[in-house]
């Protein structure tokens, strides 16, 4: 059976969509040619330019996680010595620039034994996020460095954290979309086969992606880890909601209560 057979007989609703952190992971550890191409098309550069990828914290698929500890993060050392941590990440916990912050640095001071600071290679913390991380900056793409505060010299390139917000594909840039990662946004938020079948036909690399997917959706135990992700998240949505509405209402009443005061003050002003 060719490859492009694979899943192009697949029709209706995809049973798990790529922003399912589990299946995010185990497509990516599973693929080297998606990792690789999906790593070049955020570093703006080509895939043979990107060597040696290794996943370094791999999770057996199908083995069943803890919900509420584990981090689905993808760390990737490649060529020979440069690191970059992926993260797809659903629920806006309002702390991704202190989350983003935490786990760069966290992998910039994993320097080896004997090395001196010279030798330390770039690190790339890129997250995939299913929201707007700075409401007042929105934008598809966004990458950061350490600079100068007022005329912007960048201090070092060997740190960078980036951003891509699946919510606003609308903004990407013409840079962007001549390194794909708009198509590869478009993947994470495909709900249907025939979505994915018309990214496959712009770009080879979803093609390749489609086929781990379909092979992955038909693996049992897999599903039922990405299912119970998808409930963990659900949950965790629900609680967000509750303890919105919860603090929304205390406003309210706080705001009630100030307004009876001030009304209470006004009655015996005038009554002296």
């Amino acid at each position: 059976m060719k490859k492009e057979s694979i899943y192009k007989e697949a029709t209706g609703k995809v049973p798990i969509r790529m922003t399912n952190d589990y299946l995010f992971k185990v497509l990516l550890q599973k693929n080297e040619i998606v990792l690789t191409e999906l790593i070049s098309s955020l570093l703006f550069t080509e895939s043979s330019k990107v060597r040696n990828v290794q996943v370094t914290n791999p999770i057996i698929p199908g083995e069943t996680i803890n919900d509420k500890t584990v981090v689905l993060d993808v760390n990737v050392n490649f060529n020979d010595g440069e690191r970059i941590n992926l993260e797809i990440q659903v629920i806006n916990n309002n702390n991704w620039e202190d989350r983003s912050t935490y786990y760069a640095c966290r992998n910039y001071t994993k320097l080896g034994k004997g090395h001196g600071y010279s030798e330390m290679k770039p690190v790339y913390q890129i997250g995939l996020v299913d929201f707007t991380p700075v409401l007042a900056h929105p934008k598809f793409y966004s990458r950061y460095r350490l600079s100068e505060i007022e005329d912007h010299y960048v201090y070092t390139e060997k740190l960078t954290i980036g951003t891509v917000d699946l919510t606003n594909i609308a903004l990407a840039t013409e840079n962007d979309k001549a390194y794909n990662i708009d198509k590869w946004a478009s993947l994470f938020k495909a709900e249907t086969w025939e979505d994915i079948k018309m990214l496959a036909e712009k770009y080879e690399a979803i093609d390749e992606a489609a086929t781990t997917l379909y092979q992955l959706s038909g693996d049992e135990r897999i599903r039922q880890q990405c299912e119970a992700r998808d409930k963990y998240e659900m949950d965790q949505r629900d609680i967000e909601n509750r303890l919105k509405k919860q603090a929304e209402t205390i406003d309210q009443q706080a705001e009630t209560i100030e307004k009876m005061a001030k009304r209470i003050a006004e009655l015996e002003a005038n009554q002296k």
